[in-house]
């Protein structure tokens, strides 16, 4: 073999290395997508814990036991109601794509529920809303 027939040849390996490289690459990123899609939390379930607020109209205030059930899930989006001393709500949400922050809204409700899921049976859920009736308050919820 001629220096001139080694050096296509090898020229040709290294080509045929960075496809499979590139190839093998590819796989690995679309397969970790994939797996990644398939890690959304699942959120139905009961949830409670104790619900402690502030606010200009009642200032620190302590709730009690909030409870939250979330009746049904497709992919990122649920739905369920809450119950609270005051009475019960239906709410929807969603699931942001780091598969650990949601958000839920209520229909009468001024304000949003942004929360984020601490382990598979515990999430912290803080509901914040303007203006006149100002309010900032956590919970932090566990599955029942």
């Amino acid at each position: 073999m001629t220096i001139k027939q080694q050096g296509a040849a090898l020229t040709q390996l290294i080509l045929w290395l960075l496809v499979l490289v590139n190839t093998a690459g590819l796989g690995c990123y679309y397969y970790l997508n994939y797996i990644k899609v398939q890690q959304i939390p699942n959120m139905v379930g009961t949830w409670s814990g104790e619900n402690v607020t502030v606010s200009d109209e009642k200032g620190y205030k302590v709730w009690g036991v909030k409870t939250v059930t979330i009746t049904e899930q497709q992919d990122r989006r649920f739905r369920g109601t809450f119950t609270y001393p005051d009475g019960t709500k239906n709410f929807f949400g969603v699931i942001y794509p780091d598969n650990k922050s949601f958000t839920w809204v209520s229909t009468p409700s001024k304000g949003f529920n942004h929360g984020r899921i601490l382990d598979d049976n515990t999430i912290g859920a803080c509901y914040v809303e303007a203006y006149e009736a100002a309010t900032a308050g956590c919970a932090t919820l566990t599955r029942q």
